[in-house]
C-alpha cells in the first residue's frame, strides 16, 4: 500500500507543479495591462517606430519612391536608413491600389531555394550601387529566412501593409541606390544615416 500511496503522491506533486508553472507562465504573459495594450508593444511596426511613422504618414510626407507592380499593387518607399551595425533598412507600405482583391505575387520572394521555403515575402528585393558596381540582396537569418516582411497573402482593395527589407549597408560614400523588386518598376532612392 505504501507504494501505491507514494505513486499517488508523486502524481499529485507533478500535477501541482504543472499547474503552478502554467499559472506563472500565464501571469508573466499578461503584462498587467489588458489586451488593448498588447498589440502596440508586439507589432512588427513598433520595431521601426510604428507610432511615430503613423503620425508622419498622416502628414503629407513625400515618399522616396513609388513603384507600380502588377494587378494594382503599389510600393511606397518612405525611408532607407543606415544603422551603426552595418545594415540598411528600407521601409514603406505595400498597397492594393486596384479595385479587386489581389494575391501578393509569389515572384516577390525571388527564386532562391532558401527563401522559397519560407513562404511569401519581399525576399527578391535588391539594391544596386551603380558607382560601386555591387548588388545587395536581402539579408537572411541562420535558418535562411529573409529579413523582410513575410506571410504576405491576399489584399483587399485599398488595403495597405507596412513593409521592411534589411540589406547589408553600402559604403558610407554611397548616397543613392537603385531599388529593385520582381514585378515592380525600379527606382533610385536616397540613403539616410
Amino acid at each position: 500500500m505504501s507504494i501505491r500511496f507514494t505513486a499517488n503522491a508523486r502524481r499529485g506533486v507533478v500535477a501541482l507543479s504543472l499547474a503552478a508553472g502554467v499559472a506563472v507562465g500565464v501571469g508573466g504573459c499578461g503584462g498587467g495591462g489588458g489586451d488593448d495594450e498588447k498589440p502596440k508593444s508586439t507589432s512588427s511596426a513598433s520595431r521601426e517606430g510604428g507610432s511615430e511613422k503613423d503620425t508622419q504618414q498622416g502628414q503629407a510626407e513625400e515618399p522616396l519612391a513609388e513603384l507600380k507592380g502588377q494587378d494594382g499593387l503599389l510600393l511606397r518607399i518612405t525611408s532607407a536608413e543606415r544603422d551603426a551595425g552595418g545594415f540598411l533598412t528600407v521601409s514603406g507600405d505595400l498597397k492594393n491600389d486596384g479595385d479587386k482583391s489581389v494575391m501578393v505575387p509569389a515572384a516577390l520572394r525571388g527564386d532562391e531555394t532558401e527563401i522559397i521555403r519560407h513562404g511569401r515575402s519581399l525576399g527578391g528585393a535588391t539594391l544596386v550601387d551603380s558607382a560601386g558596381k555591387k548588388r545587395y540582396y536581402v539579408l537572411r537569418d541562420t535558418d535562411g529566412r529573409p529579413l523582410t516582411t513575410s506571410d504576405l497573402g491576399s489584399m483587399k482593395p485599398g488595403e495597405s501593409v507596412p513593409v521592411f527589407m534589411q540589406f547589408p549597408s553600402p559604403p558610407t560614400s554611397t548616397n543613392e541606390v537603385v531599388f529593385q523588386l520582381p514585378t515592380f518598376a525600379s527606382a533610385t532612392i536616397s540613403i539616410s544615416g
